[in-house]
């Protein structure tokens, strides 16, 4: 069967989507998000080839907040390798001296990522796509790395929200970003209609999606902690301010 010329493109275009959707990416990465010590000179994470077959290249570099690509104050050693079929590796993040001109009373928020390059097919007439994973880096001055006390109690519980007309305004008074994924009015209710996952700067400010109505009077926010776990935030509200209620909240999920 002939392919219409006009819909080729199209044709193209959904056989790359549909090769996205059902292809599992060969590089893997042990973490969902970097923590870079700023004490340390630098911060290693594991990487593996989980395809036992064929040796793939992988690529790794950092972007700003605002995706620029950057060499400092931090850069990522090395920056491509090779990795052999089903073999582990690590690539590292190292900090270079312009990282002690940062902020050194809050984060520093960057980007690191990791792409995997297939090795060139013999076969003719083959699409290659190759896959990349994007995660989040923060850079935490070493004046501002937490105790463990502080560890068994995240300052996320920090967290105010204030009524501001029809919607609520996220207050952070921390010196941490902290990354909001869910909205609920309840434990067990569904996520509330408008929310859109939002990263709170240190010390700063941002307005919920949900009117106050879809989140009533007893807000639930879930966020990420350091480790990947989403626990749960429960807030009581007096008037226009509410406030984290520890006891009702999951520090752990």
């Amino acid at each position: 069967m002939n392919l219409n010329p006009r819909f080729a493109p199209f044709a193209l275009a959904l056989l790359a989507m549909c090769l996205i959707n059902n292809s599992k990416a060969a590089i893997g990465l042990d973490r969902t998000r970097v923590i870079f010590d700023g004490s340390k000179d630098a911060v290693s994470m594991n990487i593996t080839n989980n395809n036992i077959e064929l040796p793939y290249l992988a690529q790794g570099w950092i972007e700003d907040e605002s995706g620029k690509k950057i060499s400092t104050p931090l850069t990522v050693l090395p920056p491509v390798q090779r990795l052999e079929p089903g073999k582990n590796s690590q690539v590292k993040v190292q900090g270079l001296p312009a990282a002690k001109l940062l902020p050194q009373d809050r984060e520093s928020v960057y980007y690191f990522n990791l792409r995997e390059i297939p090795p060139r097919s013999e076969k003719t007439n083959t699409l290659q796509i190759a896959l990349q994973t994007r995660i989040k880096l923060f850079y935490r001055p070493a004046s501002i790395m937490p105790t463990q006390q502080q560890q068994s109690n995240p300052w996320q519980e920090k967290l105010t929200l204030t009524r501001q007309g029809d919607h609520y305004q996220v207050n952070n008074p921390t010196p941490y970003y902290i990354t909001l994924v869910d909205a609920r009015n309840s434990k067990d209710g569904k996520t509330a209609t408008g929310f859109e996952p939002l990263m709170v700067p240190p010390k700063g400010a941002l307005t919920l999606g949900p009117s106050v109505a879809a989140l009533g009077s007893t807000p639930y926010l879930t966020y990420i902690n350091d480790y990947g776990g989403r626990p749960t935030l429960a807030f009581t509200c007096v008037g226009n301010e509410c406030s984290v209620d520890p006891k009702a909240s999951s520090r752990h999920e």
